[in-house]
């Protein structure tokens, strides 16, 4: 026979464990959806009330900037989504997803005359898509020993692409081994940025080359090819012009020493200096004639 004291324990025992069941309870048989672009998703949002009662049902998103737009409210669907999608209960159906569709959607249940009147849950979309035509950065010349970078870059895709390189349609390995025979190893490829790095470009780098961008949704995607020429470094060219700069300089100095030797540029000072002093003479004998002839 049970004490009354056990008895109250129990019974106030059975409240606590039983105290989280009552109220409005949400649910949702899949929280993060992932579907392709213009393909259909369900976000599901179910709920249990603890009474017959209506209830307020609201869908809202939660932008980039944390800002919140509503999507089901007061028994109407958004103005965006009307023709694409609708209400099956509480649940949304998407019938044509969008990009501009991914985000965090939230369900709330607002059930007044339930002890716990309220409960909301969250559930993830990802439209996936897929990538576009990246666009290739192919420098169109280098000089063998420079570093060279190649870049190649698109923004459409949805989760991010990865990328390869190809040199004359042959796939450029990520890591290169080394010493490998016709290929330069001091290259590498990033996949996540869609870099070909060089460290030191060699002639034999001279070639077509093209990336593919790829995500695993729909079809890769590849750029122009673009041609990179790489020559070596003409050193015998160079210097030759500098010994041809120098000659000139050379045989310029030395005219103007063979000019300076022969009086040429002090021939032209006297020549003024003798010119100043004969305008000075005659203006002198004019003064003395104008002179004599006053006086007598």
């Amino acid at each position: 026979m049970r004490s009354p004291a056990c008895a109250i324990f129990l019974g106030y025992f059975a409240a606590l464990c039983c105290k989280g069941t009552f109220g409005v309870h949400v649910s949702s048989d899949n929280s993060n959806v992932q579907v392709q672009e213009f393909g259909e998703a369900i976000l599901s949002c179910k709920y249990k009330l603890e009474k017959d009662q209506p209830v307020r049902l609201e869908w809202k998103k939660v932008v980039p900037n944390g800002d919140i737009s509503f999507i089901y409210y007061n028994n109407t669907l958004a103005a965006g989504l009307r023709g694409r999608a609708e209400m099956i209960e509480s649940s949304i159906w998407f019938k044509n997803t969008t990009r501009a569709d991914s985000g965090k959607y939230r369900c709330e249940v607002t059930a007044p005359k339930d002890s716990k009147s309220f409960q909301e849950i969250v559930i993830d979309l990802k439209v996936l898509v897929a990538p576009g035509v990246p666009v290739c950065d192919v420098p169109p010349s280098a000089m063998s020993g420079t570093a060279v970078e190649l870049k190649c870059r698109e923004s459409e895709g949805f989760p991010a692409s990865e990328y390869r390189w190809y040199k004359n349609g042959i796939l450029l390995a990520v890591n290169p081994a080394p010493n490998a025979r016709l290929t330069n190893s001091s290259y590498t490829v990033n996949s996540a940025s869609g870099t070909l790095q060089f460290n030191t470009v060699a002639k034999l780098d001279t070639g077509e080359y093209y990336c593919e961008a790829s995500n695993g949704i729909g079809k890769s995607q590849k750029c122009a090819v673009r041609r990179l020429q790489v020559d070596d470094l003409n050193v015998a060219g160079i210097i030759a012009g500098v010994v041809v700069v120098a000659l000139v300089m050379l045989f310029c100095g030395l005219g103007v020493f063979y000019a300076q030797r022969k009086g040429y540029f002090s021939k032209g000072n006297t020549s003024g200096k003798e010119g100043s002093q004969k305008t000075a003479s005659q203006k002198e004998n004019q003064e003395f004639k104008h002179t004599k002839s006053f006086v007598i």
